[in-house]
């Protein structure tokens, strides 16, 4: 089949996948899309991605590459955003497999969407440091130096006046609290402007939903690092998970 994997993105609400084309950084294949069970427990879980990639082809033997709302370390998912604490300290990466029955690789959500936006995206022949930030229901961020990830960088986390500034600055927080464009924009400078002063990226990048209404708050920010949308958007998971799936193949 080519240079292909199987991409899975597992949210709070949906679990979709689809077959990835590695060479050109697109979907090869229609995307499926199941919603995430009721309390969201590994089993529950490890079936309906099962469902996915039955449905995908469930016969190949294409590497499965999974996205995930946790901190991953080396296969291990160490947290849990919208899904059963039965995640924690999970060897997810072995679920998996014996789920599946094939090679499987675990990533943090905001990690595969760096990762596709610097192979495939926004990022595609930039050097230096590079931070992406998903704005939704939390912030996810993910770290790109010189093209590769540095994992787990949980910046969304980062206190501002005494607080976890994602409780304030998210997607989530400005339609909770009915924000206006420029009220959101002030809670995003504050947030741009720390990580900014702590880390002197060369490039932000912003992904999630509301990336598409980029034009709206994007312009509205005053710093000194070039900021610009994702281009891979709602397939970013997906396609980041299947090529860190094929590039780890071996391991």
């Amino acid at each position: 089949m080519g240079k292909k994997a199987i991409g899975i993105d597992i949210g709070g609400t949906g679990i979709k996948g689809a077959i990835v084309d590695l060479k050109e950084g697109r979907l090869a294949s229609e995307r499926v899309r199941y919603g995430t069970p009721e309390g969201g427990t590994p089993k529950d879980i490890a079936d309906v991605v099962a469902q996915v990639i039955k449905d995908l082809g469930g016969a190949s033997t294409l590497e499965v590459g999974i996205c995930f709302p946790a901190v991953v370390q080396h296969g291990f998912t160490m947290s849990a955003a919208n899904i059963s604490d039965q995640w924690i300290g999970l060897d997810a990466d072995s679920l998996f497999e014996k789920r599946l029955g094939r090679h499987v690789h675990v990533i943090n959500d905001a990690d595969a969407a760096g990762v596709a936006e610097v192979k495939f995206g926004a990022a595609r022949k930039r050097k230096g440091l590079v931070i992406l930030t998903t704005l939704g229901t939390g912030i996810g961020s993910a770290l790109l130096y010189n093209r590769e990830l540095v994992p787990n960088s949980e910046l969304g986390h980062i206190e501002i006046e005494g607080v976890d500034w994602e409780t304030k600055a998210s997607f989530a927080a400005k339609e909770r609290e009915n924000l206006s464009w420029e009220q959101w924009a002030e809670r995003l400078q504050k947030y741009y402007s720390k990580l900014e002063a702590l880390l002197v990226p060369d490039l932000f990048i912003v992904g999630g939903g509301v990336s598409k209404e980029h034009e709206n708050f994007l312009p509205l920010l005053k710093l000194r690092t070039e900021i610009i949308p994702a281009t891979t958007r709602n397939s970013a998971g997906i396609i980041g998970a299947a090529a860190l799936a094929y590039k780890n193949r071996d391991e």
